[in-house]
């Protein structure tokens, strides 16, 4: 997969090459390229900003420098379909999106900052995105953000594929509980069932934990998940016993 990344703050994506998402480039499983749109900019001090028509605080980023800059993507291959705006008022990414993008040959993040985007911008993207309901300096660490998640989803990337599917969220439920050696510490053990070898009791409480701790922490992702009629009246017993 490759990636560019429009930003004026391009140090701020050396975090990329470290861990699981510096390994994929190694591989050259990802290919990330970080483009300075500044370098585009036809001033003569490379100013990429202006105060917006009709007054108002702060100060917008000017279309020139990042047209420009997709111009220049555009030459090098005319063939990508994803451009993601990162957008205080776009669409809330989450783990299906992450997804979503990762079946796709090239991604386009183009990273605001200042107090925002002159309207034109808007009409290079295909997809408005943000990670919450919070305003950030710029849309840097939300782009790394997203890149780190739909990386998962792309073969190779992670040492076993099926961790990406069995993250929370990725089938509507928080993840179960998990446990490793030693078998006892400080007088807390590791349940019993898991200890047993038996795959057919484990799968059933790791599902029902899944279950149990999105119930207790996210109930929202209850009303959305696909529940089978088991799952239901487990989770009638569990609101039986808090009450």
């Amino acid at each position: 997969m490759k990636i560019d990344i429009l930003t004026l703050f391009p140090k701020m994506f050396q975090a990329l090459d470290e861990s699981v998402l510096g390994k994929a480039q190694a591989k050259e499983l990802l290919n990330i390229n970080i483009c300075d749109f500044r370098q585009y900019s036809t001033d003569k001090h490379h100013h990429v900003d202006d105060t917006p028509y009709g007054g108002g605080a702060g100060m917008l980023l000017e279309p020139q420098p990042i047209y420009r800059a997709m111009d220049a993507i555009n030459k090098a291959d005319p063939n990508f379909k994803r451009v993601i705006l990162m957008d205080p008022a776009g669409q809330r990414f989450d783990q299906s999106i992450a997804q979503n993008l990762a079946q796709e040959q090239h991604l386009v993040f183009i990273c605001g900052h200042y107090e925002g985007f002159d309207a034109r911008i808007e009409k290079l993207a295909t997809d408005r995105l943000s990670i919450g309901d919070f305003v950030i300096t710029g849309g840097e660490m939300a782009a790394m953000i997203m890149i780190d998640a739909l990386a998962r989803f792309v073969p190779g990337v992670l040492g076993n594929q099926d961790s990406a599917y069995s993250d929370s969220f990725s089938a509507g439920l928080l993840e179960y509980p998990q446990y490793t050696r030693p078998a006892e510490y400080r007088g807390m053990k590791v349940p019993e069932v898991l200890l047993s070898g038996n795959h057919q009791k484990i799968a059933q409480w790791r599902h029902q934990e899944s279950l149990k701790k999105t119930y207790q922490f996210r109930p929202d992702l209850i009303k959305q998940a696909d529940l089978s009629t088991s799952d239901r009246q487990f989770l009638t017993d569990l609101q039986q016993d808090d009450n």
